[in-house]
């Protein structure tokens, strides 16, 4: 019965790391997404292919062998990342990746029209982004936003493979250490399920905000 209790406070310091870790990699992963998906949208050759290959990359490749790339063969070309660093690295890049298709399709689903009357009214490129598309590209683009956030907070336990100590790692730890396999794990279970409600809230109480007021509902 103790070694159910004591587990508690090693899974707690573990969830800390996971937040951690999906805060961050859910920034790079959003600056990635609107980056690469802009390069994608350019006419500029030496933009939109990189971008293309980046993003080919990171969707058809493994996250774990990324992972093991950025934390053990990155280093012999002198670039030496610690667990977190790397960690949060290859979780924003990866999801990054396939978030950037979701701007890309918001910006493509936007009307020829919009473009021609923003044209029409001399609006600068920046004016054209902030006033007129990213307004209406934005609200599309949250709901798939929401389900792409929720798989990299679940993507977190690949970290555990390089000793970085988050639930998984963690929870791992104990089975370990008590032979107790069904506690820490229904845990972490019930845990990363609480996490994704919170966040899937979270999302969904923004995309209520830049909802139109006169969008449609079934």
């Amino acid at each position: 019965m103790s070694s159910s209790i004591d587990f508690l406070p090693v899974i707690m310091a573990g969830l800390t790391l996971t937040i951690k870790l999906t805060l961050l990699g859910s920034i790079v992963a959003t600056i990635v997404a609107f980056a690469v998906g802009f390069a994608r949208l350019s006419n500029v050759a030496w933009l939109s292919i990189p971008a293309r290959l980046f993003m080919e990359f990171f969707r058809g490749t493994s996250m774990v062998v990324q992972l093991f790339w950025a934390y053990f063969v990155l280093p012999l070309f002198g670039i030496s990342l610690t667990p977190f660093e790397a960690g949060v690295l290859i979780i924003g890049l990866n999801s990054g990746a396939y978030m950037s298709e979701i701007v890309r399709g918001g910006m493509l689903a936007l009307p020829l029209e919009q473009y021609e009357a923003c044209i029409a009214l001399n609006l600068g490129r920046w004016q054209r982004l902030r006033h007129v598309f990213l307004p209406q590209a934005l609200p599309p683009m949250l709901p798939p936003f929401t389900n792409s956030a929720v798989e990299l907070l679940k993507s977190t336990s690949v970290v555990s493979l390089i000793s970085l100590s988050d639930i998984t790692f963690q929870a791992q730890t104990v089975r370990t250490q008590t032979g107790d396999a069904f506690v820490p794990f229904a845990a972490i279970l019930i845990i990363y399920y609480f996490l994704a409600t919170i966040l899937s809230s979270l999302m969904r109480l923004a995309e209520r905000r830049l909802r139109p007021t006169s969008s449609a509902r079934i």
